[in-house]
């Protein structure tokens, strides 16, 4: 049994709060807040143990296996080495932190220490993605060339809100924008080069971002994020023998198309009954049971490299914050 405490009962906590009670070996152990009725709701409404009215409260807990941090993206750094200070197992919520130097402490102390560390990115451990990934592998569509991948909604706006709100690291690129650079990522790995453009708005975020990234035998990636419109979400990969559609919304998608060329798509579908973050979850519990310090399937270097990304096109777009 992997017992779990969550740091920032949030809306995206209650999802994967949700998604904890479907594991059989996983159990919600303890939340933190910094309100404490807030704390006390959470762990009513999901059956906790415990209710703490402070992160750092959570480091007095001994029974809790791994902390899963679910605030802001501008408190992830100070969260997770907070915890990883304390010897604490850490799965942080994707954006791992602001920027690469705050992903390279946080990776050090984890090493350091030898304590579990991951990046929340639940995307990796989808059925779908996984699937995605080994057709391309066994070469179903033949070489890769060119992959195409959007994800965009219509957000209220609302200057002091996340989304829009720069002091809380808003923007396109950071909360959504990395899913598409994700996919890029997994399948077909670093670039050679990135272009990028941003509409910089009045709060000075990102509300929207595109991508061309160009990779080694002529290979390339465009991407793009909005906060201003609701977009396709569906990820598209094209080779030689045809493509390979990740049907919206990507990133959680239940369904993979096989689409080659002069033949029938071949559909497979993934359909579940949770959110899709049980997968995760699940893998955070194998890897502690074998007595691993990070994953193999979504390695630090792995978050180290998106980061590395994500900071390329903000040197390339201007897209600042205070913790640089």
């Amino acid at each position: 049994m992997t017992r779990w405490g969550i740091l920032g009962p949030g809306r995206i906590a209650h999802k994967f709060a949700q998604d904890l009670l479907m594991v059989p070996d996983a159990e919600l152990y303890a939340v933190a807040s910094s309100d404490q009725a807030r704390a006390e709701a959470f762990a009513a409404q999901y059956g906790a143990r415990y209710a703490f009215d402070s992160y750092e409260a959570l480091l007095t807990c001994d029974e809790v296996d791994v902390v899963y941090i679910a605030t802001p993206h501008v408190q992830h750094y100070a969260n997770t080495m907070m915890l990883l200070g304390g010897n604490k197992a850490v799965l942080c919520e994707k954006p791992f932190a602001m920027n690469g130097r705050q992903v390279g402490e946080m990776v050090a102390l984890a090493r350091s220490r030898q304590v579990f560390l991951m990046e929340a990115l639940w995307s990796r451990f989808m059925p779908a993605i996984l699937k995605a990934k080994a057709l391309i592998d066994e070469g179903a569509i033949g070489k890769v060339q060119l992959l195409k991948a959007d994800f965009g909604f219509r957000a209220t706006f609302d200057p002091e809100g996340r989304l829009f709100n720069k002091a809380l690291g808003g923007g396109s690129l950071l909360d959504i924008g990395i899913y598409p650079l994700f996919l890029s990522y997994l399948l077909l790995g670093i670039p050679e080069s990135i272009k990028a453009a941003a509409n910089i708005g009045s709060t000075g975020v990102d509300e929207q971002c595109g991508m061309a990234l160009t990779y080694a035998g002529g290979k390339m990636a465009l991407l793009d994020s909005t906060i201003m419109a609701k977009t396709d979400c569906i990820g598209l990969i094209y080779g030689e023998k045809g493509m390979i559609r990740i049907h919206g919304r990507f990133h959680e998608s239940m369904a993979v198309s096989l689409e080659l060329d002069g033949q029938e798509p071949e559909r497979f579908d993934f359909n579940r009954k949770t959110h899709g973050y049980d997968y995760e979850i699940q893998h955070v519990g194998d890897c502690l049971a074998q007595g691993l310090t990070e994953s193999r399937m979504w390695s630090l270097e792995d978050s180290e490299n998106l980061m590395g990304l994500l900071d390329a096109i903000r040197q390339e777009t201007g897209i600042v914050y205070d913790a640089d």
